[in-house]
């Protein structure tokens, strides 16, 4: 059930303009806000404002309730007054999970999140299934609305920025896989960021739910009944390499059988599944090197994990945007242990050098990888596994790991 309009949607970007569509199908007056001016279609299908902080449409419009886009932090000035007013504020994910009438698995956790809602998918189209992945893979929950199978399963990948924005969301199955640290900018703290993921995804359960999760982030907050992750005996060995990929295996297992998914098709599910774009994504080599685009790993426990899968010499290439001001301190030893060379790009290079105590500041991407290239040797492997968010140099970390994609095929004869 929604909250009645009129509805105010802040930031319009992909998932804002879903919501703002999805409302308007539903049959509520919408407004759409943006603080900066987004590239927006030349009919995105309700009015909107660029440019504005949104503080005067809560009045001109009546606004009955806010939905609020992922990135939108929640001291944002309209968001802020919102709440001060008490007017509800909803996320994009809340409202899909409204809106749409089917089944969810959600996924969250700081890594391999990606990775397993994909690998969810496979399992359920394996299966035979009808499913639809949304949420921070890419595409919006509230997408759905117009354009779901009946009966379908929806996977659901879930930042802490969304999960922080729920109000009644209750997965069927919920999905931790680890907890480290990141997007303190937005957050505040640690403890902010981890409890964001921790109620937002499980507060909410009833008993007849699933909660997943490793034995170490045990108990859950809700109802849903618990499973251990690291207790979760495999149907077949991964076709993915790591120790990771095994966790995140346990985590597809646990979810599908949870689902009622026979055994036969979990096994097949998890020995054909050849991984995302952009997570320790294999390029064709080059000159026997190997070279690995990790564009996705846009935090330090991420890159932790992408040093762990390999045991032959590695060129890395660091850095991004600094907003976040991690501790790349973690990073110092795994790196002097496995890193060949260190070749280090974006705002954050000068923070990491400092923390590694080595690295050559190459300013781009296109000089990281030459310069990571030309020391590399037959067998060795260059990767890109960043630690850092691609803003200032890129829109996300797709058009970054791409680009890279793209170096490297220029290498070739």
């Amino acid at each position: 059930m929604l909250p009645p309009g009129p509805y105010l949607v802040v930031g319009l970007a992909r998932s804002g303009l879903a919501a703002g569509r999805a409302l308007v199908a539903a049959g509520h007056a919408v407004v759409g806000v943006d603080s900066g001016r987004p590239e927006l279609p030349a009919d995105p299908g309700f009015p909107v404002h660029g440019g504005s902080d949104g503080l005067a449409l809560l009045d001109a419009h009546g606004i009955g309730a806010v939905v609020k886009s992922p990135g939108v932090p929640p001291h944002a000035p309209v968001v802020a007054a919102a709440r001060e007013r008490g007017i509800p504020v909803l996320g994009e994910l809340e409202l899909g999970w409204r809106l749409v009438p089917l089944d969810v698995v959600a996924v969250t956790g700081t890594n391999g999140k990606t990775t397993v809602s994909e690998w969810l998918g496979h399992a359920h189209r394996v299966a035979g299934r009808p499913v639809h992945v949304v949420g921070n893979v890419g595409t919006a929950y509230t997408s759905l609305i117009d354009a779901h199978e009946p009966g379908a399963t929806v996977i659901a990948e879930c930042s802490s920025y969304q999960l922080h924005d729920t109000l009644a969301f209750r997965p069927d199955v919920g999905i931790l896989l680890n907890l480290g640290s990141d997007h303190l900018n937005w957050h505040g703290t640690v403890d902010a960021y981890r409890e964001a993921k921790r109620h937002g995804m499980f507060a909410r359960q009833h008993a007849a739910d699933t909660a997943i999760a490793p034995g170490a982030l045990l108990p859950l907050p809700g109802d849903g009944a618990a499973i251990d992750l690291d207790l979760v005996e495999l149907p077949a060995e991964p076709a993915l390499q790591g120790a990771h990929n095994r966790v995140n295996a346990r985590a597809v297992t646990a979810a599908c059988r949870a689902r009622g998914i026979p055994e036969e098709a979990i096994a097949q599910a998890l020995v054909t599944f050849a991984g995302v774009e952009h997570r320790l994504q294999e390029l064709p080599p080059v000159g026997g090197v190997r070279f690995v685009n990790d564009s996705k790993a846009t935090n330090v426990e991420s890159a932790l994990t992408a040093l762990a899968a390999f045991d032959v010499p590695l060129h890395l290439i660091l850095g991004g945007d600094d907003a976040k001001q991690e501790d790349f301190g973690p990073l110092r030893a795994p790196v002097a242990a496995k890193a060949a060379s260190v070749q280090l790009v974006g705002a954050a290079a000068g923070r990491l050098r400092d923390a590694l105590g080595r690295g050559e500041d190459r300013g781009d991407l296109e000089r990281a990888v030459a310069a990571a290239a030309a020391l590399a040797r037959p067998g060795e492997v260059v990767l890109l596994s960043p630690a850092c968010a691609s803003f200032g140099q890129y829109r996300d970390f797709e058009e970054r790991g791409r680009h890279f994609a793209a170096l490297v095929a220029a290498r070739h004869p």
